[in-house]
C-alpha cells in the first residue's frame, strides 16, 4: 500500500485569453505529477474523449495536448491546489485546500465549467463555486476507474461542451 503524503499541485493552469470553457480535475494522477501535465495515465481516456467529440486526432505529446487545447479554446486545470492523498486515488483525498480560480476567470471568457468526474465536482460545489458564484456541469470521469462508462458512452456525454466552443451561450 502506498503512503499518504501532502502533495502540493505541480501542474499550472492551462488556459488563454481564447479560452471558452474551463475543464476541472480533481488532483492530477502519479503518473501525471511525474510527466508534469494533466491526464498522463494511458489508461485515462480524456484525450482520446475530446478528440473524439472534436473530430481531431488523439495528441500524444505534452506539447501536442497543450496545442490542441489552446487551439479547442478549452481551458484546464484542477480543482485542487494541495491535499494530503495515497497514490492517485480520489477516495483517498483528504485536508483539501482549493485552487484560485480568479486569474483564469479574469483572463479568459470562460462560457462553462465543466467538472470531470464526481470528486471535482463535489470539491468545486464546497470549495469554489461560493467563491466564483457560477456552477459547473458534472461530467462522467474519463479515469479508468470508471468502467461502468465504455468510450463511445463518455463522448455522447462530453458533447456538450462543443455548445460552448462554437459560437454558443455566453456565461
Amino acid at each position: 500500500m502506498t503512503p499518504s503524503e501532502k502533495v502540493v499541485h505541480p501542474i499550472p493552469a492551462l488556459y488563454d485569453r481564447d479560452s471558452r470553457i474551463l475543464i476541472l480535475g480533481s488532483f492530477p494522477s502519479v503518473k501525471s505529477r511525474e510527466q508534469q501535465f494533466f491526464y498522463a495515465h494511458p489508461q485515462n481516456r480524456f484525450w482520446k474523449v475530446l478528440a473524439g467529440i472534436t473530430g481531431s486526432a488523439v495528441p500524444e505529446t505534452v506539447e501536442e495536448k497543450k496545442n490542441f487545447l489552446h487551439a479547442s479554446h478549452i481551458a484546464l486545470w484542477d480543482t485542487i491546489h494541495s491535499c494530503t492523498i495515497t497514490g492517485s486515488s480520489d477516495s483517498s483525498i483528504r485536508d483539501v485546500v482549493p485552487n484560485d480560480l480568479t486569474p483564469v476567470l479574469e483572463a479568459a471568457d470562460i462560457r462553462a465549467i465543466f467538472c470531470n468526474g464526481g470528486t471535482s465536482y463535489r470539491l468545486y460545489g464546497k470549495y469554489l463555486e461560493p467563491a466564483t458564484g457560477r456552477r459547473a456541469v458534472k461530467l462522467p470521469s474519463t479515469s479508468p476507474a470508471n468502467a461502468a462508462w465504455r468510450l463511445d458512452r463518455l463522448k455522447e456525454a462530453w458533447k456538450v461542451i462543443l455548445l460552448y466552443l462554437q459560437d454558443g451561450p455566453a456565461a
